[in-house]
């Protein structure tokens, strides 16, 4: 649903707020569950949101309230009854928009059928630091791939009549110190680098927008007036609704409310009565809570209206509910004291599993493939499994994004599935001679390793315990792997010359310190509940691995600038990722947009245009190997003369191209030439230089694996 539909039911809003009282008014501002009602579900077995978490809502005036369902790697609520997608930094290897959409109408269709109407898994922070914890949620390093995907995320959630919400805004790119943590940058670094795709969303529609628990510039996100009302309600035109983080995303009454925070999620601490009196008062204008009712009832009355035909009173709003064993339903009582039942609707399982398989398929990225080893041969007498991983169901991290689905397909699994007549021999223990002498009777090892929600993720803090557990997570201290992990490679991963690592994790993993002796390394991420038979698919040759890294990898972590995750002030320059090691001249292990195949691809005939309002590169592509596959074509552009500081070429454009053996197509890529401008400080407004352009077309960010053109942007 576009902002221009939704501006549509204006009127109607109105005419409803202006029957009003101000009390009824601020009880849409207001969420419904406390700290202590999650706290005490989860004592009694129940995980986070495992129903929706329900905020606002009028029944005198008939507006429901919303009902929130959390993400990004599917739906959180139920009991083994959502699908578990591969988590965002894996869909983003694929760098297809169409399948992201796709996507995320069935991840809206599952809200619809949990009895939500608000999905809040659209993250779209940017990594400044590859370290990052919460990478495995975000789609990757750049802001135009960010963008892309985000708003292909946003359309496939809204096209199933569901809210799409982004978050966090905005610079949350630390999760040790979220809570505490001031970041500041320059101006340009902030709008160019950190909002840039958060406008993307915007413009794309999204319904709602988070706002993040960090400070911005010695500012509370949830209290910036900057960000959200200036920056995101009046420059961008936001109209949805702005909902604070959980629980603790708003710290001060009047700050928030006057800030433009429509709504405190989960539950109210400082709107309800304490926001009432502060309008009584005289400190918050009633007008400012006039507005937030506005964007709130306009915003639901165009999502209600676009589902008339959905009857919610069957799904239910339950905040209280107690489960039944044997029927997945739930009963309890809603914010209105009426006896609900709550559970999960139908939907078309099959084709949502279908749909996580073939994002694991098209974005498990193989980085290394010597003497092509890979595929497997599917006769071998037998293949030795090693690693804790292999047997796990790691599909990422265990806080707020944890979904719960009725099963997951390891590794170990996949390939025994895959082989059934094959000896597959698993080992998941540390003894080396052991792990040495099972690898060398072998026709083949394979080496499950990485990370896993001990590593990295929600960061479970004292503060979250009680909601999430006590697992850690956070921010990864290094980047390499575990060290126990890294011994095994070292010492046993040349004993059989036909290897395989695959690493689980949720960003950058180097692997300068053992790669040499492993010939083949595929990235697995974390693929979902299907991951095990679409890792088998590509070790064997069933399916060709098409993933792209869509962050730079780089040699060494010292390579990129040194993190105290548990910071109190945090200094955000303007390069970062593949920019960041360009501008230093640092070469990468592998640069981003870089993926191995088992086909080849050749390209010819780069030509490139300008006319005037946009930048075009087109050229053939050939797929010149002898089986299928899909390529990745990237559009890179670069300013070296201009007057202020550039990185050498950032991403402006990509296209997934399948092409069969032989098969050869002309591909034409383009951008508007306004992406090619710059944030100028001086005069506040993002401006475009007439000069001459690098333009560039190719298959990964590495100059070498590019043709590159000049055009000049001239003045009409």
């Amino acid at each position: 649903m576009t902002r221009e539909e939704r501006l549509k039911y204006t009127a109607s809003a109105r005419k409803l707020i202006e029957s009003m009282t101000l009390e009824e008014k601020i009880s849409l501002m207001s969420g419904d569950s406390s700290i202590q009602q999650v706290s005490d579900a989860k004592l009694e077995g129940y995980h986070f949101n495992y129903a929706p978490f329900e905020a606002g809502g009028c029944e005198k005036y008939q507006i429901p309230a919303l009902c929130y369902c959390d993400g990004p790697r599917g739906v959180v609520c139920g009991y083994g009854e959502t699908t578990c997608f591969p988590v965002p930094i894996l869909r983003g290897a694929s760098f297809d928009v169409e399948l992201e959409e796709e996507i995320g109408r069935a991840i809206g269709e599952e809200v619809r059928a949990a009895g939500g109407n608000l999905y809040g898994g659209i993250c779209v922070n940017l990594p400044w630091h590859p370290g990052w914890g919460r990478s495995q949620e975000v789609y990757g390093e750049d802001s135009f791939a960010l963008g892309a995907m985000g708003v292909a995320a946003v359309r496939g959630v809204q096209a199933a009549g569901v809210m799409a919400c982004v978050k966090h805004y905005a610079f949350n790119s630390m999760e040790n110190s979220r809570f505490q943590v001031n970041v500041t940058c320059r101006k340009r670094t902030e709008r160019e680098v950190f909002l840039a795709h958060f406008k993307e969303c915007v413009d794309a529609g999204a319904a709602v927008v988070m706002s993040a628990y960090n400070q911005y510039q010695g500012e509370h996100c949830g209290h910036s007036e900057y960000l959200i009302r200036q920056v995101l309600k009046e420059e961008w035109g936001f109209d949805g609704i702005v909902i604070s983080d959980f629980f603790w995303g708003i710290l001060d009454t009047v700050k928030a409310a006057k800030a433009g925070v429509d709504v405190e999620m989960c539950h109210t601490r400082y709107y309800g009565e304490k926001l009432a009196d502060a309008v009584q008062k005289g400190e918050v204008p009633e007008t400012v809570v006039d507005e937030a009712a506005l964007r709130i009832v306009r915003t639901i009355l165009a999502f209600e209206e676009e589902n008339s035909l959905i009857q919610h009173e069957e799904v239910g709003r339950a905040v209280q509910c107690k489960k039944e064993v044997n029927t997945g339903n739930f009963e309890g009582t809603d914010r209105f004291g009426h006896l609900r039942t709550w559970r999960m609707q139908d939907y078309d399982r099959a084709s949502h599993r279908e749909l996580a398989l073939k994002s694991a398929q098209e974005g498990i990225t193989l980085i290394k493939n010597e003497h092509q080893i890979l595929p497997l041969k599917k006769d071998l007498r037998k293949i030795a499994v090693i690693g804790r991983l292999a047997s796990a169901e790691n599909t990422g991290d265990h806080g707020s994004s944890r979904v719960y689905p009725a099963h997951v397909v390891t590794p170990l699994e996949g390939l025994v599935k895959a082989v059934p007549d094959t000896e597959v021999a698993f080992y998941d223990g540390d003894d080396m001679e052991h792990i040495k002498q099972l690898a060398k009777e072998s026709d083949a090892a394979v080496f499950v390793v990485g990370l896993d929600f001990r590593d990295e993720g929600e960061y479970n803090s004292p503060k979250t315990a009680s909601i999430y557990g006590t697992t850690r997570g956070g921010d990864r201290s290094s980047l390499s792997l575990r060290p126990a992990d890294v011994q095994v490679l070292k010492e046993t991963g040349a004993v059989n010359p036909v290897s395989v690592a695959i690493l689980m994790g949720g960003g950058a993993i180097t692997v300068s310190e053992w790669e040499q002796n492993i010939p083949a390394i595929l990235h697995a991420y974390y693929p979902g509940q299907e991951g095990g038979t679409a890792l088998a698919q590509i070790l064997f040759g069933e399916v060709n691995p098409s993933g792209k890294l869509p962050f730079v990898l780089p040699y060494s972590e010292n390579d990129f600038p040194e993190m105290n995750w548990e910071a109190d002030t945090q200094y955000y320059g303007y390069y970062h990722g593949y920019m960041y090691l360009d501008q230093k001249r640092v070469k990468p292990y592998r640069s981003y947009g870089f993926g191995l195949s088992y086909t080849s691809f050749q390209l010819d005939r780069a030509v490139f245009t300008c006319d005037g309002k946009r930048i075009t590169a087109s050229v053939d592509i050939e797929n010149s190997g002898a089986v299928s596959g899909a390529e990745v074509i990237q559009l890179y552009v670069g300013c070296p003369h201009s007057d202020v500081e550039r990185p050498a070429r950032t991403l402006c454009g990509f296209q997934r191209v399948t092409l069969a053996a032989g098969q050869k197509q002309r591909v034409s890529l383009s951008c508007p030439v306004e992406k090619l401008s710059y944030y100028n400080e001086e005069t506040q407004k993002f401006e475009l230089e007439y000069t001459d352009y690098e333009v560039y077309i190719g298959t990964s960010e590495a100059e070498e694996d590019l043709q590159k053109g000049t055009i000049r942007l001239c003045r009409d």
